[in-house]
């Protein structure tokens, strides 16, 4: 095998440990669920320590030093912190001033804005077939979140609309910048989370009233910090720095397919012609953006 073929394919599979992490946002709805009542900020509070404690346990297995992860560049410092923090803050924030389907629209933005912004990175060809892929994508995306009716945003929710796309670019920009930032190691991501698992224990004293979890609400949570809210950032940051971030952008919109999936599993839901439809038309978008990644 040449050394080109294996290049090819050291991306393909670090392509595929980033959509590892598309895979586990997919439990995102269904575990938050069954959080029960257990506010967003600190639900990720909770998330983001066992995502630190999951570096933390690799670090100490491992003999690795663990001052040496915080010992990370000023700017990847700031990229983490205000990635982590910053947009869940912000979709958080979007979510609570604006109708959760039209605020779930616009962050959905996010997969699409990485396809465009993966033309920025050397290396990186971006095709009409990965813009229509995306925008194929983000059509199934619209179709699943509105059930095919037409939705009027009310000028009244501007704010939240203005925070759901903030973070929609927020999330899309720490992506791709992430990406660049190939001497900063994976492993700096548990550092990461600790500091963004402070500031949401702020956030959450200022913003929210503490709610005592039960037994099986404190399962969901570790469960959350061991996936879609902490571990799935480990995979993603791999993906990112190894892989393509343009298919990575179009695997994305698989993300809220998967969750309406395992709601539906769950007798959350019921299945409709519209949701078929639009598995069929994020599927196609995922292939059209990702598809040459994998393909001969």
């Amino acid at each position: 095998m040449t050394d080109a073929a294996n290049t090819l394919e050291t991306r393909r599979q670090a392509t595929l440990i980033g959509a590892g992490a598309v895979f586990l946002w997919g439990s995102l709805a269904i575990l938050t669920r069954l959080t029960g009542d257990v506010p967003p900020f600190q639900m990720v509070a909770i998330a983001f320590a066992v995502g630190f404690f999951i570096a933390l346990i690799k670090w100490i297995l491992c003999g690795e030093s663990v001052p040496r992860h915080f010992r990370q560049p000023l700017r990847a410092w700031a990229l983490g912190i205000v990635g982590l923090f910053g947009y869940h803050f912000l979709i958080f924030t979007a979510l609570k001033t604006a109708p959760p389907v039209e605020a779930n629209l616009v962050n959905y933005l996010w997969p699409l804005l990485i396809v465009i912004f993966s033309a920025l990175l050397p290396g990186e060809t971006l095709r009409t077939r990965h813009i229509a892929g995306a925008l194929v994508g983000f059509a199934g995306v619209y179709l699943l979140v509105t059930g095919g009716a037409s939705i009027r945003p009310d000028t009244a929710h501007l704010p939240g609309y203005a925070a759901a796309f903030l973070a929609a670019l927020l999330w899309s920009s720490y992506s791709v910048a992430s990406s660049r930032l190939e001497n900063v190691p994976t492993d700096a991501i548990g550092a990461f989370c600790l500091v963004a698992g402070v500031l949401s224990v702020v956030a959450h004293l200022v913003f929210e009233t503490t709610v005592h979890p039960s037994s099986g609400e404190w399962l969901a949570l570790i469960a959350l910090g061991l996936g879609p809210a902490g571990g799935a950032f480990f995979l993603w940051d791999w993906g990112l720095k190894r892989g393509s971030v343009r298919a990575l952008g179009g695997i994305a919109y698989c993300a809220p397919l998967l969750s309406t999936g395992l709601l539906l599993a769950f007798g959350a839901g019921t299945l409709t012609p519209a949701i078929a439809i639009a598995a069929i038309a994020i599927v196609a978008g995922a292939a059209l953006a990702a598809g040459d990644m994998f393909g001969r």
